[in-house]
């Protein structure tokens, strides 16, 4: 037990500075005044909590498009790490409310790749691209010093769409209620059930980790998307990554300009969600949540989305309620307390990370 505190201890400091998305901060007053040229054409500008930018390429349609850079995980087959890269970049125009059309990637790895790894990786990207009905139409592929690991530098994807078409995380209305899938940090739970394995082990079945590893296979929300979308009454979606679903609802309520009203009693929890949350001493609410899609809508259709989502085998549930006032951005906490909406200073995933990083050989 000392020997565990000893290494979060130590992954604390490794995390100095901040690893992850630069902070709300440097975000809005260094990067948001650095994006070039001004053109009117561009719709949807980057923005905090903005997941796709979208551009005006006449006669009516929009030009969506994502990017994100994707890291393989440790002691987990490499197929997994393709089957990442197309889901995550798919996921962030999806939740625009468009199914990802076209996509490139950029993949980096150490020069000592063996050949055998940097195939099962791009067939694992071409399968998955195959399964959502996505092209590839280019990218770059290469082998460079200063790589630990086979390293997606970015995954861009492409949808060409309507103009009234899509939705954004700027679109949510007071009244509206909001629902979310599948419960908070699905990610973490997934990637650290797989990381620190061996000391989940100790103190739980066999078969309850095995499950919290299939969570991985979560880690996705273009279906969950597309069918809110195409249920109806939805106005705005967003994937809850970095920062956890607090962090989420932020952003969103923030683009929105809008207030919140959530309670944790009304999440979906996963009982290996819980699990992993305690044994590593993360709060899920905060936590990395790729997975996890918060979507607001109209009550009068919220019932209706989490039907269609439970017929295709996604959990979800009403958390709560946008409000108008913007000085009310809270969360009623299990244990009666009230949080104020906000994105994380430090994601708690990352100090669990490190430390299973040298947990075993």
């Amino acid at each position: 037990m000392k020997e565990r505190k000893k290494k979060e201890s130590a992954a604390q400091d490794l995390i100095q500075p901040k690893i992850g998305k630069i902070d709300f901060n440097t975000f809005t007053s260094f990067l948001l005044k650095r994006l070039g040229k001004e053109d009117s054409t561009v719709l949807v500008p980057p923005l905090t909590g903005i997941d796709a930018g979208v551009i005006d390429i006449g006669n009516g349609k929009v030009l969506i498009i994502a990017e994100d850079p994707i890291f393989s995980i440790p002691r987990q087959p490499l197929e997994m790490f393709g089957w990442y890269t197309v889901h995550i970049g798919a996921s962030d125009v999806a939740v625009m409310g468009v199914k990802p059309r076209y996509m490139t990637y950029t993949l980096l790895m150490p020069p000592e790749t063996p050949e055998k790894d940097f195939e099962v990786i791009v067939d694992s990207i071409h399968k998955t691209a195959m399964e959502l009905e996505m092209a590839i139409v280019g990218g770059h592929t290469g082998y460079y010093p200063g790589f630990a690991a086979p390293t997606i530098g970015g995954i861009t994807v492409f949808a060409v769409a309507d103009k009234d078409s899509y939705v954004t995380p700027a679109g949510a209305k007071p009244g509206d209620d909001v629902i979310l899938t599948k419960g908070p940090a699905i990610e973490t739970a997934g990637i650290l059930s797989v990381l620190r394995e061996k000391e989940l082990l100790e103190k739980h079945p066999k078969e309850r980790v095995e499950k919290a590893k299939s969570l991985c296979k979560q880690m996705t929300v273009v279906k969950d998307a597309l069918v809110a979308m195409e249920a109806g009454g939805v106005t705005a979606m967003h994937d809850a990554t970095e920062g956890g679903v607090i962090g989420g609802l932020f952003e969103i309520a923030n683009a929105s300009r809008v207030g919140m009203d959530i309670d944790e009693s009304l999440f979906i929890y996963p009982d290996e969600v819980r699990m992993v949350c305690e044994a590593f001493t993360i709060d899920p609410v905060a936590a990395i949540a790729e997975g996890s899609l918060l979507i607001t809508v109209r009550p009068a259709d919220s019932g209706r989305v989490i039907e269609q989502l439970k017929r295709v085998g996604i959990r979800a549930s009403v958390i709560g309620r946008v409000t108008e006032n913007t000085e009310k951005r809270m969360m009623k906490r299990l244990d009666g307390t009230q949080s104020f909406l906000a994105i994380p200073l430090q994601d708690p995933f990352w100090p669990a990370f490190f430390a299973g990083l040298g947990s075993e050989d």
